[in-house]
């Protein structure tokens, strides 16, 4: 592992931001996010795979990974992040190394070439050049080449070291997030910026997330003048150092990122979520009192307030009708994140009982906040294999099962209806607006009338009752035509009319 590699994670492993982590010793630390994973396990991701979860959703730049084919043949519809415009990040660049190129060093070459392809035929603000496991093990100078292509072509060529074998996808999600506050922010500056300019980090619009929410922030004359990473522009991403508040969505993977705008730029952060009607008025008030602090008109307050009545009334009366049929309804949730906590919540503003939730790359503090929301740690599991799954959705006496698309085939096995709320999904379920949606999805899944023939016994299973009792067959006739078995030989007139053959009564 490269030198430069090594001290990038050394720097996002000890993260001051985070109290778990500055109380956990050197190994612990580091068998969070390096943790190698097991041979075959692809559930986990890999450093790059989190690197580019992270990075992808910047829409208008070229995303080239310095690998061999596999590596990233096609980036089409990866994740599901939308955007309003560019679609330039949906497309899959890779420099293709083969085996002549590994064995005889040709890798730098390569690279250099592509990137001058890339920038010549798409022209786009900028590069992101990803270096996998092949080319750290070649020892390829990505940084090198990406500043020699920078001077060359005057575009910003942006090295992401980020192999595979490095850790895990959350470490890789740091690792990105280092790249954008060393290589990244700081280098535009915004024409005209404004007391209400914030960053949100963590967001990456999936389904068009984002979009439920912006209305709300641009209705307060709230503007997003940093999103990261979301639907977000290169410039966007390059001026973040010029807000005056920061949200953080998801702090297991970003926080270093939040720290350091903090400490670089003296940009405050919060941690919030758009899931929920309560969570969403937590947010855009906290939102507003801190711009506020910071120099905003101090009537920000009072009109967040307004929309805060106004949309939260209409919300629920959208929820009105559809409440009743989720209400007491048993739910479990298996997803992760900040989600962890944000949709508990939400369930049990919708009178739904959560019988159980995930803490997979949830803090600490995430974790506390499930306690306090659900008064126990009883229903708290960290992996859940697919056996305990199927088994809690049956003892539970669950109703449905909210999770990602891996999970879905053992909510059919339950014969239990399944919603997605994981990244995959094609419906977004943030603000006011995706509270309502998400209810009518759980309306939809729950109370589908497929469920009650699914679960009803089939017709061929059902058994006439014990006192029916089938007459008995007379010996030697037929109970339909009630003809000998071993009749005359028959007119020939009868061979017209009726059987009279004895193979026609072998069943009798």
């Amino acid at each position: 592992m490269a030198e430069t590699l090594k001290a990038a994670i050394a720097t996002v492993l000890h993260e001051p931001a985070c109290a778990v982590n500055v109380a956990k010793t050197d190994g612990a630390r580091k068998k969070g996010c390096t943790k190698q994973l097991t041979p075959g396990a692809a559930a986990g991701g890999c450093a790059f795979d989190g690197a580019m979860i992270t990075l992808q959703p910047i829409v208008d730049v070229a995303h080239l990974v310095h690998a061999p084919l596999a590596c990233w043949g096609n980036g089409w519809d990866n994740r599901g992040s939308a955007s309003s415009g560019p679609q330039l990040y949906r497309t899959g660049f890779t420099t293709d190394l083969g085996e002549l190129d590994i064995v005889m060093g040709h890798g730098e070459r390569k690279l250099y070439r592509a990137l001058r392809e890339v920038i010549a035929a798409y022209n786009p603000p900028a590069v992101f050049v990803y270096a996998t496991c092949v080319t750290a093990l070649t020892g390829d100078d990505v940084e090198a080449v990406c500043k020699a292509a920078a001077q060359d072509f005057g575009t910003p060529c942006i090295p992401v070291n980020v192999p595979g074998f490095a850790g895990s996808k959350n470490l890789g999600n740091k690792l990105a997030g280092q790249v954008l506050l060393d290589h990244v922010i700081g280098t535009v500056e915004p024409e005209a910026p404004t007391p209400c300019d914030i960053n949100i980090i963590g967001d990456f619009n999936l389904s068009g997330e984002l979009w439920q929410v912006k209305p709300l922030l641009d209705r307060l004359g709230i503007r997003v003048l940093g999103a990261i990473t979301g639907d977000a522009r290169y410039r966007q991403v390059a001026m973040a150092h010029r807000a005056r508040v920061t949200m953080l969505v998801c702090s297991q993977a970003l926080i270093n990122l939040a720290r350091g705008l903090e400490e670089r730029h003296g940009i405050p952060f919060f941690e919030g979520s758009f899931y929920g009607i309560s969570d969403t008025s937590d947010a855009l008030r906290t939102m507003c009192r801190m711009l506020v602090d910071r120099g905003a008109a101090p009537d920000l307050l009072d009109r967040c307030e307004a929309l805060v009545a106004e949309e939260e009334a209409r919300a629920r009366a959208a929820l009105a009708p559809l409440k009743p049929r989720v209400a007491g309804k048993r739910v479990l949730l298996y997803t992760g994140g900040h989600k962890s906590w944000s949709v508990v919540s939400a369930l049990q503003e919708l009178g739904m009982e959560v019988v159980g939730t995930s803490t997979r790359k949830a803090t600490e503090a995430d974790k506390d906040r499930i306690r306090e929301i659900m008064q126990t740690d009883a229903h708290m599991f960290d992996n859940m294999a697919p056996r305990e799954m199927y088994a809690l959705l049956r003892d539970s006496g669950a109703d449905v099962l909210m999770s990602g698309g891996r999970s879905q085939f053992v909510a059919l096995k339950a014969r239990v209806p399944w919603v997605d709320v994981n990244q995959e999904k094609h419906e977004p379920y943030a603000g006011y607006v995706g509270m309502v949606d998400l209810v009518r999805a759980i309306d939809r899944a729950v109370n589908n009338p497929m469920w009650a023939d699914l679960r009803s016994p089939a017709p061929w299973d059902d058994r006439p009752p014990a006192a029916v009792v089938l007459p008995p067959l007379t010996a030697g006739r037929c109970p339909v035509v009630h003809a000998g078995t071993a009749p005359a030989a028959p007119p020939a007139a009868a061979l017209v009319s009726g059987p009279s053959d004895r193979a026609d009564f072998e069943d009798c």
